[in-house]
C-alpha cells in the first residue's frame, strides 16, 4: 500500500490594521450625513476616495461626482473630497455661490498649512509625491511659486533651488513610507542643509498598513490588496510587499477579479486593504479564498489604531438655506 501524502493546510494571514483610516470614514460618512441632513443631490468635486465600490454606494444614495466646480450648478452644495483641494478651487466656489463642506483629511490640511508657512518665510519647498494626484495638486495650489514636485529619487538630478540654505522638503500622505525617505536621503545629498517638515507627513494609517503588509510578505506566496487602481497607497501596499520579498502579490477591487492560477502551489494567502476600503469587499474575498479551500483565518496584528476626526463643522449648520441665500446675492 502506497503511503499517503499530506496536503498542505492551507491558510489566509489577514493584515491588521487594514482598510479604512479615521480621514476616510470621516469624508464618507460626511458625504452620508449631508445626503441625510439636506437631501439629494449633493455634489462631490472628484472622488470623495479612491475607492470604486465606495464611489457607486454613495452615487446610489444621490451623491453626484464631478471633475470641476463649473459643473456644480450655483446655489447648490459641494464637497471637496479627502484629498484636498488648493485656495483657488474655495475661490472658484465662492464665485459660483456654492455651500462648500470640506472634507479634507485633517493629516492633508496639516501638510497644507506647513506649505503656506514654509512659503511666508521664503523657503523653497521640495514636495515629494506623484504628478497628477489630487493631493499633490491642492498642495501645490497652496504655494505654487515655492513648491518644486520631486517625483522620486529619480527627479532628484533636475531639482534646482534659489538658496540652498532655505530649502524644506514636505510629501504626499499617502506615498511608501520607504521610497519616501529614499527620495529625502538623495535630496540631502544635494542640499546638505535640506530642512525636515516638523512631523513625520506620512499618514500613520499609510505607514501601519505598509508595515503590516511587510509582515504578510515573510509567510505568504501570494498576497492580496483590496483596492481601486487609481488608489495611492494600494498600489504602494502591493509595491511593499514584493520589496518585502512575497513571490507575488496583486491589487483587486473584488473578489471576481482574483485570478484562480494565482493559488496554484500556494498555501499561505496574506490578504489586506488600503486605507479607503470598507471590509465588506475583504469580507467576499475571504468567502471567495473559503469556498477554494482556505478557511483558516490568522489575523496578524502589527498596530492599534484609535484615532478619529470629527465631522466637517459645515455639517453643523443648515446649507441648504445658505446655498440658497447665497444664489439669491
Amino acid at each position: 500500500m502506497g503511503r499517503m501524502t499530506a496536503t498542505p493546510a492551507r491558510r489566509v494571514l489577514l493584515a491588521a490594521p487594514r482598510g479604512y483610516c479615521a480621514g476616510v470614514d470621516r469624508a464618507v460618512i460626511a458625504v452620508e450625513k449631508a445626503l441625510e441632513q439636506y437631501g439629494a443631490p449633493v455634489y462631490v468635486r472628484h472622488e470623495i476616495v479612491h475607492n470604486k465600490y465606495v464611489v457607486q454606494t454613495l452615487e446610489k444614495k444621490g451623491a453626484i461626482f464631478v471633475e470641476t466646480t463649473a459643473e456644480v450648478p450655483e446655489g447648490s452644495i459641494v464637497m471637496f473630497s479627502a484629498h484636498g483641494v488648493a485656495p483657488t478651487v474655495h475661490a472658484e466656489a465662492a464665485e459660483r455661490r456654492l455651500a462648500t463642506i470640506d472634507a479634507t483629511c485633517p493629516l492633508v490640511t496639516k501638510v497644507h498649512k506647513e506649505a503656506v508657512r514654509f512659503a511666508k518665510e521664503d523657503y523653497d519647498i521640495l514636495l515629494i509625491g506623484h504628478e497628477g494626484h489630487e493631493e499633490v495638486i491642492g498642495t501645490s495650489g497652496e504655494a505654487p511659486d515655492h513648491i518644486t514636485l520631486v517625483d522620486g529619487p529619480e527627479d532628484v538630478a533636475n531639482v534646482q533651488v534659489r538658496d540652498e540654505s532655505k530649502v524644506v522638503w514636505l510629501s504626499q500622505t499617502t506615498l511608501s513610507v520607504d521610497e519616501t525617505m529614499e527620495t529625502v536621503d538623495a535630496l540631502k545629498n544635494k542640499f546638505p542643509n535640506l530642512l525636515s517638515p516638523p512631523s513625520d507627513d506620512i499618514c500613520y494609517a499609510t505607514q501601519n498598513r505598509q508595515v503590516a503588509v511587510k509582515k504578510l510578505a515573510e509567510d505568504a506566496e501570494l498576497v492580496i490588496v483590496v483596492g481601486s487602481k487609481n488608489s495611492s497607497n494600494s498600489i504602494r501596499m502591493v509595491e511593499v510587499a514584493l520589496d518585502a520579498g512575497a513571490p507575488a502579490a496583486h491589487l483587486v477591487d473584488f473578489a471576481s477579479e482574483i485570478d484562480e492560477a494565482w493559488l496554484e502551489g500556494v498555501t499561505t494567502v496574506g490578504l489586506t486593504s488600503g486605507a479607503s476600503v470598507p471590509d465588506v469587499l475583504v469580507d467576499g474575498v475571504l468567502e471567495w479564498l473559503a469556498e477554494r479551500g482556505y478557511a483558516d483565518v490568522e489575523t496578524v496584528r502589527t498596530a492599534e489604531e484609535s484615532i478619529t476626526f470629527s465631522l466637517p463643522k459645515e455639517l453643523r449648520r443648515d446649507l441648504r438655506a445658505e446655498a440658497a441665500a447665497l444664489a439669491q446675492q
